[in-house]
């Protein structure tokens, strides 16, 4: 009786040493973090939970701005931000890719100034661009709309970085 015992348990882990993680290098692109080598940040956006947002108050006149900034050991500067697109919370980056000069956010690249690069603009100017994004939040208390934007950043070196997308929750 022991020795059925252990030999199911042997005969179990030979099965499971078949059904092992295999090496990582097996794997595409597909199934790996794609991270740069220069990271772009956000100070001043609250990060917590998923993508990084500001709060921009409609009775405040709506601004908005975003601080772009990589490290200052990374060797690089950023030259400019190449492109914004803004919209509903569904814009990625297959968005930004599609955006020509004409429909993108900005309708020239924003100068960088060192290892930072501010976007600027406003709920108004937002609404302009896209008028059929909604911009208004619900009338009940404490509840917000979130519009977002997505840049394509160029470095120094020309090296171009897709950052993750920001969002600006609107309130009342």
């Amino acid at each position: 009786m022991k020795n059925i015992i252990i030999n199911l348990l042997l005969l179990a882990l030979v099965a499971g040493s078949s059904f092992s993680c295999k090496d990582d290098q097996v794997y595409s692109d597909l199934v790996r973090d794609n991270r740069p080598a220069v990271p772009v940040t956000f100070p001043g956006a609250t990060t917590y939970g998923f993508n990084p947002y500001i709060t921009s108050s409609l009775a405040a006149g709506g601004a908005i701005q975003f601080t772009l900034s990589i490290p200052s050991t990374s060797g690089r500067t950023i030259k400019e931000i190449t492109k914004v697109v803004g919209g509903a919370t569904g814009i990625n980056v297959a968005t930004l890719n599609a955006a020509t000069a004409t429909t993108a956010y900005n309708p020239a690249p924003i100068a960088g100034s060192g290892t930072t690069a501010v976007f600027t603009t406003t709920i108004a100017d937002f609404k302009k661009k896209y008028p059929t994004v909604p911009t208004t939040p619900a009338t009940q208390a404490n509840t917000f709309t979130e519009i977002q934007f997505i840049f394509l950043v160029t470095l120094d070196d020309g090296t171009q970085i897709v950052p993750e997308p920001v969002r600006v929750r609107i309130v009342a």
